[in-house]
């Protein structure tokens, strides 16, 4: 593995030093006037941290997708690809910047010559940034770091996950779907893992007219690394 130890930048004032109790604290409740306040000024400057450090001028790609997948899982290998051919057509690869999934896609875009940034997060199962990332930011909320995944990407790629990558790709879709984004190409790769939630999608959700017909085209599915790339690719010049 590369040792080589990743530029980044974290909050460096005490008062936005890292720790993951800052979440679990603000969705405790109802606090008094001066500690919301405190929570709000924490959220601002964790904003700005994000966006000075993510100074991207290409164009970039999220890949989602589970921490707990090693070297020898088939989805890394899937990922790894991925992220070379996305740094082959010229994009820079975001990731959430942790093992798995996202590490191998920081792996792929890197040893492919491309740009590999990570966005991380504290949690109580301390997870370091992944030897292949450029750059790196870590977040102590879930919901600033999932808005700079959103924002400097034009699409996203979602291999297989828990809850986490659930919530990320549903939210995503979710902003595509209110005309919050633009409609960004959402690609699923791993047809056998993603196949019974297509299925609950069409014979729950559609069946029982809680989505339109035209949201299920808001997913693409693969298992080839070349068809997502050029599903991003064919978006971006259309």
């Amino acid at each position: 593995m590369n040792e080589q130890q990743p530029v980044g930048r974290q909050a460096a004032p005490r008062f936005l030093e890292p720790t993951v109790q800052l979440e679990k604290e603000f969705l405790q409740g109802r606090q008094n006037r001066a500690k919301e306040l405190e929570s709000a000024v924490r959220y601002f400057l964790e904003f700005l941290m994000g966006f000075e450090s993510l100074e991207i001028t290409e164009p970039a790609v999220t890949v989602f997708g589970s921490a707990r997948f090693d070297e020898s899982s088939r989805y890394y290998q899937l990922a790894r690809q991925v992220g070379q051919k996305l740094a082959q057509a010229g994009y820079t690869v975001i990731t959430g910047g942790g093992p798995g999934i996202m590490e191998a896609a920081n792996r792929g875009a890197k040893e492919a010559g491309g740009l590999s940034i990570g966005c991380n997060i504290s949690l109580p199962q301390e997870q370091t940034p992944n030897a292949y990332v450029d750059r790196f930011v870590r977040f102590d909320h879930f919901f600033v770091r999932k808005v700079m995944l959103v924002k400097y990407s034009s699409a996203f790629i979602v291999l297989p996950g828990g809850f986490g990558t659930l919530d990320e790709v549903f939210e995503t879709v979710t902003l595509i779907q209110s005309h919050k984004i633009e409609q960004f190409p959402v690609v699923l790769m791993g047809n056998t893992f993603w196949a019974r939630l297509r299925a609950f999608l069409q014979e729950s959700l559609l069946a029982e007219r809680t989505i339109d017909p035209g949201d299920l085209g808001l997913f693409h599915m693969t298992d080839s690394p070349e068809e997502a790339v050029s599903i991003v690719v064919r978006s971006d010049r259309d």
